[in-house]
């Protein structure tokens, strides 16, 4: 017997809730500077509650190498990445007109 989603009624395997999430997110993707004059990019506006931010920043680390880490609801990866992410992200099924780029 399969597991019921207390959000949408459906079996996990059919279940819709995180696709919906992610076309109603507004996400934020842009570059910052740290110590030692390091670059990062920083992606915020990911709604934790709906999406598993550690699995997407799982995926978003080893598709472009390099490290990273979740803080405060913020993905900091290593690096310029700031096009490559959008690309991504809209591979995995966020709306390309809710990321914003700076």
């Amino acid at each position: 017997m399969s597991e019921i989603c207390t959000t949408c009624g459906l079996p996990k395997e059919l279940c819709v809730c995180e696709t919906i999430a992610k076309e109603s997110q507004r996400i934020t993707v842009y570059s910052d500077k740290k110590k030692f004059n390091r670059i990062y990019t920083v992606v915020e506006g990911i709604d934790e509650k709906e999406i598993d931010i550690k699995d997407l920043t799982r995926k978003l680390k080893s598709k472009f190498a390099c490290g990273g880490t979740v803080k405060g609801g913020k993905i900091e990866l290593q690096g310029d990445h700031k096009q490559k992410v959008k690309q991504l992200l809209v591979e995995l099924g966020f709306g390309p007109e809710t990321i914003d780029v700076r």
